[in-house]
């Protein structure tokens, strides 16, 4: 059985994320830096996929998976922007 997303919502510096087996995770927005300098607005607008395994922001072009979250990754395009630099 996989652990999907049922609830996503945010306060000033924290999303939380619902989860099917009973737990709330909460991740510093500072991990995703699309949603940190997005608005309330532009952050409510969040589709989960239809196994609620990876949560979509349209408007942000931010994909985020469940299993990211619960291993603790944050905004991968950062490393890949690193990577290319050096």
């Amino acid at each position: 059985m996989s652990i999907s997303a049922e609830a996503v919502w945010f306060d000033e510096a924290t999303m939380w994320v619902a989860l099917s087996d009973g737990r709330t995770i909460g991740v510093p927005l500072a991990w995703f830096p699309r949603l940190l300098r997005a608005t309330p607005e532009q952050r409510a607008a969040v589709r989960r996929s239809v196994t609620g395994q990876g949560l979509h922001w349209e408007a942000l072009d931010e994909d985020i998976s469940v299993s990211g979250l619960l291993a603790g990754r944050g905004d991968q395009t950062l490393v890949h922007a690193a990577v290319a630099r050096d």
